[in-house]
């Protein structure tokens, strides 16, 4: 009996010290990251509390290095090195002032700007939108997309778009791996048989067990259409954001571009084309001379490849400039400190600071992080308001009277730092009062949260541990 125990309590001493070496290791190589510290904390602490499956989140979900992508990502800018230089030499007559600065220095991506920019409220307006101009295309028609479904929706624009391919329009679809992953070979056959092509961002394949992607997407909505027209904002291909579908349809907000701004969606497309299919696509059909327009636009891209934060940076700055009013509209809000303090700050120098989010998310987590948040916000002199209908998806932001920054974000880490995002800021008078009244129709259709708040015990420690979770989002 003494020999068992003896025996047991070696084998108890190996294991323990095989799995303080295996922490320690862990540890070192999250560290050596040099992430924020409570995100650090939060990893550490998870793989030590949660032996395997603490693990398995982190191989998956994990904040790995990319070093892989971001080389993949620099042989495609350098791919499109001539094109980008060619839009980046036409003169800078428009600009947003030192906010143009920071994107440009972040980015790469110049200043420019629009003849026209019409912003649609919900699905139905940016899908007949989008169908009408796709059914126009004669040169070619490039599409990249987060969710592509394979419903009534992405149906209707897969038939649209094997009838201009037929026609010799070259169409070319990029669509996230695991956003659209419930489309398939018998889906797509049509358009590959028409010519179209498709190519996917980060696909899943077992060969990558070892290196997953599950992190690292693609949210980026971009339509470009002969070179002249565009589309971008946070609207997907799905039935889900349609009201003539679903009575539980999102409401969300997209943009119709015209313009030298064309250009750099197009860039954009092109960067991410290459970078998914490894294909460089470049001639003169792509690139027709378009005309300056009235309305200062710059494109902002945003992702992992990056340590700038482009799409976050600009957010803080735009709070941090505001003087009369900040306007925030996101479906999911996990904010870090730099962004918790601006609006608490905006808020305390007297400026209107609004956040809209929905009511009920569509994850509970993410809603109880938002929510942990609230009472600092509010005593601060934030209003809070919570859209009651369904599901607010827009993502947007209205400074002042003179700007605006529309896109594919959400304002939370995951949008910062893991996805590749998109988002478009713009001023001028017609189209900041356009953003202003839908974001006022949005408002009247909320309840604002008063301070302060009533909330049980059970809610409050859910909202705690959710918030303690939040740099992992």
């Amino acid at each position: 009996m003494d020999g068992f125990a003896d025996n047991l309590g070696s084998v108890w001493f190996w294991v323990s010290l095989a799995w303080a070496v295996h922490i320690a290791v862990l540890s070192v190589w999250i560290v050596l990251q040099k992430r924020e510290p409570v995100a650090t904390l939060s990893w550490v602490l998870g793989l030590a509390l949660l032996p395997v499956l603490g693990f398995i989140v982190y191989h998956f979900l994990g904040p790995q290095q990319i070093k892989r992508q971001r080389l993949r990502r620099i042989r495609s800018r350098a791919a499109l090195a001539d094109d980008r230089r060619r839009i980046s030499e036409r003169p800078e007559n428009h600009h947003l002032g030192r906010l143009s600065h920071l994107v440009s220095a972040s980015t790469g991506y110049s200043p420019s700007s629009c003849t026209e920019l019409e912003l649609l409220m919900g699905g139905e307006e940016a899908f007949e939108s989008l169908l009408e101009h796709v059914q126009r295309a004669r040169r070619h028609i490039h599409l990249e997309y987060y969710i592509f479904a394979a419903d009534h929706t992405g149906t209707a624009l897969r038939d649209v778009l094997v009838e201009r391919a037929r026609a010799g329009v070259r169409v070319r679809l990029l669509v996230d791996a695991v956003g659209s992953a419930g489309l398939g070979r018998r889906f797509l056959a049509p358009l590959v048989e028409a010519g179209g092509e498709v190519a996917w961002f980060h696909p899943l394949r077992l060969s990558r067990f070892w290196r997953p992607r599950w992190n690292f997407r693609t949210h980026r909505k971009i339509v470009v259409i002969d070179g002249r027209l565009g589309f971008t904002g946070g609207i997907n291909i799905t039935d889900e954001q349609d009201s003539r579908r679903s009575s539980a349809a999102y409401a969300d907000i997209h943009m119709r571009l015209e313009g030298d701004v064309v250009r750099w969606l197009q860039l954009a497309f092109l960067e991410d084309w290459h970078y998914a299919s490894g294909v460089a696509l470049s001639d003169e059909t792509m690139w027709p001379d378009l005309p300056d327009g009235p309305t200062p636009v710059q494109v902002v891209p945003s992702g992992p490849d990056s340590p700038w934060e482009p799409i976050h940076r600009l957010q803080v700055e735009a709070i941090h400039g505001a003087d009369r009013r900040l306007w925030l509209a996101t479906p999911y809000f996990v904010p870090g400190e730099a962004a918790v303090m601006a609006l608490s700050s905006a808020a305390m120098r007297g400026v209107d600071v609004r956040l809209l989010v929905p009511r009920r998310p569509d994850s509970r987590l993410v809603g109880a992080a938002a929510r942990s948040y609230y009472d600092g916000l509010l005593a601060a002199g934030v209003r809070i308001f919570e859209y009651q209908p369904r599901m607010m998806h827009a993502k947007a932001l209205l400074a002042d009277n003179a700007l605006c920054i529309v896109g594919s974000a959400n304002f939370d880490h995951r949008s910062f730092r893991l996805n590749f995002e998109l988002s478009v800021m713009f001023s001028g008078g017609e189209a900041c009062r356009e953003l202003e009244k839908m974001l006022r129709s949005l408002l009247a259709e909320s309840r604002e949260v008063l301070a302060p708040r009533r909330t049980t015990r059970t809610a409050s420690v859910k909202e705690a541990f959710a918030r303690l979770l939040s740099p992992l989002l």
